[in-house]
């Protein structure tokens, strides 16, 4: 998969911009704040129309305007693709694949894969489960249009379940619909455990061998995916799941009209990470930390490439700054093939990389 080029109106600080890229290595450099974050995020932002950073699209849009545009130039599968995403402060945004409107977001799994690693990755590690059900949901919506579209119901479901049980007392009327609700989670949280299950299990197979390569033998990275306790194996189909998770939401039934809150169901998961047979998010170290997440990414660039024959477009944020010398050597030794992105300052000398484009950019615009 390769990005030939991209195209930014009004997208965070770019007033406009017009690139092409190469096919392999592209570098971004620049000082601080300039926008070269920005860059990589609009690139990751076209394969599954959300932001590592923004909660909201319209953080996406620059100050003092309305709407903002990304366009992108694409090889993949052998085909030439356009994507483009519009942008709005008043309207929902809108996605177009070869012209074609998308109804939802989910239809551009497949399209553009990319893996993102940046700074903000060692909350992966450190931080609660959130975040690394982000970083499953990443991976997954971007190979499977299923799962995309059952997180989506998933979640809207899980609002209107939240507001159910916010305001039941006032309104005892709402308790009507609570098992309609229960039962469509059910159903769709059984989809969400069935692909989450699968994709950890083949996590397991790609990480750890390269968090032992990289930590020079030194460490044994595990991981364990974490979900609701009646569920007897979470790589059953979801038909088999859905039962079980009905169980438990009956068991916890008045546990949650007691809260006020969803207390059952798969936006609870974990992926926890262990080193050595400890609690990484407890235990590690920063730079244990920094290599177990970055273990996790480059394992689920590995998962991208087998499941799809493709290399996913790897983009890295100001990372290898954050290595030293036989790490950067490393992340550079298992970056062939596909194409990829590397942000940086002006002043880094980033050693082996070969041949690379270089793009400098200054206040938004490329210089």
């Amino acid at each position: 998969m390769i990005v030939k080029g991209i195209e930014l109106d009004f997208f965070r600080n770019y007033l406009h911009m017009d690139a092409k890229f190469s096919p392999e290595l592209n570098v971004i450099c620049g000082e601080n704040a300039q926008g070269k974050t920005n860059l990589l995020e609009a690139v990751a932002y076209l394969s599954t129309a959300s932001s590592h950073r923004a909660r909201y699209d319209k953080e996406l849009i620059q100050f003092g305007v309305d709407s903002a545009f990304i366009k992108g130039e694409l090889l993949s599968r052998d085909r030439d693709f356009t994507l483009e995403a519009r942008l709005s402060r008043n309207a929902r945004k809108q996605l177009f694949s070869n012209g074609v409107r998308l109804k939802t977001a989910g239809e551009l799994a497949g399209v553009l894969n990319t893996v993102l690693f940046c700074p903000e990755d060692l909350y992966l590690i450190r931080e609660g489960a959130v975040e690394r059900r982000r970083f499953l949901d990443s991976c997954i919506c971007q190979l499977r249009p299923r799962y995309a579209a059952a997180l989506a119901e998933y979640r809207k479901l899980y609002d209107q379940k939240t507001r159910i049980l916010r305001d039941w007392e006032e309104k005892p009327s709402l308790l009507e619909t609570l098992d309609d609700f229960n039962l469509r989670m059910a159903q769709t949280g059984a989809v969400l455990i069935h692909y989450r299950a699968h994709f950890i299990r083949k996590l397991r197979e790609y990480a750890p061998p390269i968090h032992r390569e990289f930590s020079g033998g030194r460490e044994i990275l595990a991981l364990r995916y974490e979900t609701v306790k009646t569920v007897v194996d979470p790589e059953a189909s979801p038909k088999e799941i859905f039962p079980q998770l009905l169980d438990h939401q009956e068991s916890h039934r008045q546990a949650e009209l007691d809260a006020r809150q969803c207390l059952s169901g798969p936006h609870k998961d974990d992926l926890t990470v262990e080193l050595d047979g400890m609690s990484a998010k407890q235990f590690a170290s920063q730079g244990q930390t920094r290599t177990a997440a970055l273990s996790l990414k480059l394992g689920s660039r590995e998962i991208f490439f087998h499941d799809t024959g493709e290399w996913p477009v790897l983009l890295l944020d100001d990372v290898l700054s954050e290595l030293d010398a036989r790490r950067q050597a490393f992340v550079l030794g298992h970056i062939n093939g596909g194409q990829v992105f590397i942000t940086c300052c002006e002043d880094e000398k980033l050693e082996g990389l070969g041949r690379e484009k270089v793009f400098r950019i200054h206040a938004g615009r490329l210089v």
